[in-house]
C-alpha cells in the first residue's frame, strides 16, 4: 500500500532536482509512518491505563519520561549513525555503511551496564515529586521493567539508523507497524487480563512495550543480514571492530547524546513540576502531553529524513541539494501540523474525553479528579496549536544541521532552549504562584523563540564548512 502511495508522489523525471519535496517524501513518508506507529504504541499504553484511573496514566507518563531521559544519552549518541551512513553512501563508500552500523551496535551493548547504574537516580527523581502513594508505586514498577529491558530498547533504537542512512526507510516502517500490532495485543491482555493471563495493570503495559520493541528489532536485523543488503553492503562481513569509525561516531555522536539527554531532562522537569502542582494539574498536563506526543513524534520522521538527506548531500559535496531538502522538509512538516492544529482548535474536548476513566474500573475520586482537570486540559490543547507549528521549524533545522555535522552547536542551542522553557515554568508556577494554564502559556511563549535561532544558524551558512570537510572525514 505504501509503495502505491509513494508511486503517486514520486515519479522520476528529467526535471527532478535532488532535495525537492518528492525526494524528501520518499525518505520521510515511511519514517513519518514508522514514528506514528511508535507514537500510537505509547498512546495506546496510556489510553488503556487511563481506563483504570488517572494515577496509572500519570505514572506511565512520568516513568516513561524519566526512562527516556536516562536512555537518550546513549540512543542520541548512537543515532548519529544515520548521518555517518548517509555520508558514506553519498561518497560511494558502500562497504563502510554496514561497518558503521556494527560499531553502533557494539556501543549499544557496552552501554547496557551503564544504563542499569542510572536506575537509582530515577527512583530519587520520583521521590522529589511528592506523588500520591499509589502513583509512586505504579511509576516505580513501570520504570523498573523498562530499564531492565534496556538492552532491547538500545538495540532497537540503533537498528533503524542503518536503513535511514541509506534511505530505505520502508523496512523501518514495516517493522514498526508489526511491533505496534504486537504491542497493542499484548497490552490488552496483559493490562486487563484474559483467561489464564492475570491482570497486570501498569506492569503489563511495560512488558507489552518491550515485547513489541523486540519483535520490530528482530525484523530489522533479519533484513540487515538478508541477501539483498548483504549483496550491496557486505553486511555479513562487517563484524570487525573499527577504531576510526568508532572514534568518529563518539566524537560526533556524543554531542547529540548530551543534547538529547539535556532535552529530555528538561522535559522531565516540566512533567515533574506540573505533577507537583496537584492531581488536577497532573492529569491535565498528562492529557496534553499525550496529544503533543501524537503531534510531535511523527515530525521526528521528517527530522530523520532531513538528517539523512543533508548528510548524503554533504557527503557528495552538494550544498544546494542539502538546502533544498531542508526547505522541502519544512513544507511537508507544516502540512502535517496544519492537520493536527485543526483537531487541537476545534475538538479539544473530544481529545480530552478519550482519556476519561472507565466508570466500571475507576474509583469515584479518580473520575472527580479527571472532571476537575478537564477545562484546564482543553485550554492547554488549544494553546498547543501554536506550539506544534513552532516544532516543525525546530526539528527540521536541527535535523539538517546534524546531517551537516554541526552537532556541537545544535547540542548547546537545544539544551539552552529547553532549560529556559523549564525555567519559565518554574518562575510562573512556583515564584509567582499562577495557575498551571498560565504556566503553559509561558512555556509555549519561550519555546517559540528557539526556531529563530536555528533558522539564523542555517541561513548563516556556517554549516557549509562541513561540506568542504566531508571528503577528509569519510574513512
Amino acid at each position: 500500500m505504501v509503495e502505491t502511495i509513494l508511486s503517486k508522489f514520486y515519479k522520476p523525471s528529467k526535471f527532478k532536482k535532488n532535495g525537492d519535496v518528492k525526494d524528501v517524501l520518499v525518505v520521510a513518508l515511511p519514517m513519518l509512518l514508522s514514528m506514528s506507529f511508535d507514537t500510537f504504541m505509547t498512546f495506546i499504553d496510556r489510553l488503556f491505563l487511563s481506563k483504570l484511573g488517572p494515577a496509572e496514566m500519570n505514572a506511565a507518563l512520568g516513568a516513561g519520561a524519566v526512562q527516556l531521559a536516562l536512555t537518550t544519552f546513549f540512543t542520541g549518541a548512537i543515532s548519529y549513525t544515520t548521518a555517518m551512513v548517509a555520508q558514506r553512501l553519498g561518497a560511494k563508500k558502500k562497504m563502510d555503511c554496514a561497518r558503521v552500523f556494527m560499531q553502533a551496535l557494539y556501543l549499544s551493548l557496552i552501554s547496557v551496564p551503564l544504563l542499569y547504574l542510572t536506575i537509582p537516580l530515577g527512583h530519587l527523581l520520583f521521590g522529589l515529586e511528592h506523588l500520591p502513594a499509589d502513583q509512586l508505586e505504579y511509576q516505580k514498577q513501570y520504570f523498573n521493567i523498562l530499564m531492565f529491558g534496556g538492552i532491547i530498547n538500545l538495540v532497537r533504537n540503533a537498528a533503524p539508523c542503518f536503513f535511514s542512512g541509506i534511505g530505505e526507510t520502508k523496512i523501518v516502517m514495516k517493522a514498526a507497524f508489526v511491533g505496534m500490532i504486537v504491542n497493542v495485543v499484548c497490552n490488552y491482555f496483559l493490562i486487563y487480563g484474559c483467561g489464564p493471563i492475570p491482570a497486570m495493570g501498569v506492569a503489563g503495559a511495560a512488558y507489552g512495550t518491550l515485547i513489541g520493541n523486540l519483535v520490530s528489532t528482530v525484523i530489522l536485523f533479519a533484513k540487515f543480514f538478508g541477501k539483498s543488503c548483504n549483496s550491496r553492503f557486505a553486511t555479513r562481513s562487517s563484524f570487525a571492530f573499527s577504531r576510526p569509525l568508532t572514534r568518529e561516531l563518539l566524537q560526533k555522536g556524543i554531542p547529540s547524546g548530551v543534547e538529547m539527554f539535556l532535552n529530555m531532562s528538561a522535559f522531565q522537569l516540566l512533567i515533574l513540576m506540573f505533577h507537583a502542582l496537584g492531581p488536577e494539574s497532573a492529569t491535565a498536563s498528562s492529557v496534553m502531553f499525550n496529544w503533543d506526543m501524537v503531534a510531535y513524534v511523527p515530525l521526528m520522521g521528517l527530522e530523520v529524513a532531513s538528517t539523512s538527506l543533508v548528510g548524503r548531500y554533504v557527503g557528495a559535496k552538494d550544498a544546494a541539494a542539502a538546502t533544498r531538502s531542508t526547505y522541502s522538509g519544512l513544507k511537508l512538516g507544516w502540512g502535517y501540523s496544519l492537520l493536527m492544529g485543526i483537531f487541537f482548535i476545534f475538538l479539544p474536548g473530544v481529545l480530552t474525553d478519550i482519556f476519561k476513566p472507565d466508570v466500571a474500573e475507576a474509583t469515584e475520586e479518580a473520575i472527580a479528579i479527571f472532571m476537575a482537570a478537564r477545562p484546564m486540559s482543553i485550554f492547554m490543547l488549544q494553546i498547543a496549536t501554536f506550539y506544534i507549528f513552532v516544532e516543525v521549524l525546530l526539528v527540521i533545522y536541527a535535523g539538517a544541521l546534524r546531517g551537516a555535522g554541526d552537532t556541537v552547536w545544535v547540542m548547546f542551542a537545544c539544551a539552552i532552549m529547553n532549560w529556559c522553557v523549564a525555567g519559565a515554568l518554574y518562575v510562573v508556577a512556583y515564584i509567582f504562584h499562577l495557575p498551571a494554564h498560565y504556566a503553559w502559556i509561558a512555556v509555549v511563549a519561550v519555546y517559540s523563540t528557539a526556531p529563530v535561532v536555528f533558522w539564523r544558524r542555517w541561513k548563516s551558512g556556517k554549516w557549509r564548512r562541513h561540506v568542504m570537510d566531508a571528503k577528509s572525514s569519510v574513512v
